[in-house]
């Protein structure tokens, strides 16, 4: 059984700022170019079995930098649907809901039918993943380039615990974290990991 490599983009303005970013494809800051460049030592050397991406340039682009090749995107590695919080920090939405949680109460809709999800709805969107890439885990390693949350919420998903659970893995911009196993069943390995 190979290990599932999780890869979180480089640094984006929004990501600097604390604002929740999905639908807004915002480019890689100059930092967030050298995160993604410094992961190469990191990956290089390694042969995965498969390469997912999701569908944002953030994370394509932190992926090419990386000096990887052969990447698909998968439209379930999407960051968690923020809907009207788009663009928001936690700290301006506790101004007026002071008790809100993103990994309870998740993101409400917003406007241009731009969808919020709950934790739930990120954790099947998860588990898809986690059910495509396991044929190629028994084979090798899997590589995935992706976004906070939902990174976060497929390690919850991973370590059998429910997609609330990713609020536990903080995760920070251009590193690497691996879940492999341990006695047969899946564990962290690393996490953060920067070169």
């Amino acid at each position: 059984m190979g290990d599932l490599l999780l890869v979180r983009h480089g640094e984006t303005e929004w990501s600097r700022s604390g604002q929740h970013t999905s639908f807004t494809d915002l480019p890689l800051t100059p930092n967030g170019e050298e995160q993604a460049k410094s992961l190469a030592p990191l990956l290089t050397g390694r042969s995965f079995a498969q390469i997912l991406t999701s569908p944002l340039g953030r994370a394509v682009h932190t992926a090419e930098l990386a000096g990887l090749t052969g990447a698909v995107r998968d439209a379930d590695l999407h960051e968690w649907y923020y809907g009207a919080y788009e663009g928001v920090t936690t700290e301006e939405i506790h101004r007026t809901r002071p008790d809100w949680d993103l990994w309870t109460d998740g993101g409400p809709p917003g406007p241009d039918g731009k969808p919020g999800e709950s934790p739930e709805e990120v954790g099947e969107r998860a588990d898809r993943v986690l059910s495509r890439v396991a044929g190629a885990l028994a084979e090798g390693d899997v590589l995935l380039v992706a976004h906070g949350h939902i990174l976060r919420v497929l390690t919850a998903r991973r370590l059998g615990l429910p997609p609330s659970q990713g609020r536990l893995f903080r995760l920070e911009t251009g590193t690497v974290s691996r879940l492999s196993t341990e006695h047969g069943r899946p564990v962290i390995a690393e996490w953060n990991t920067r070169a």
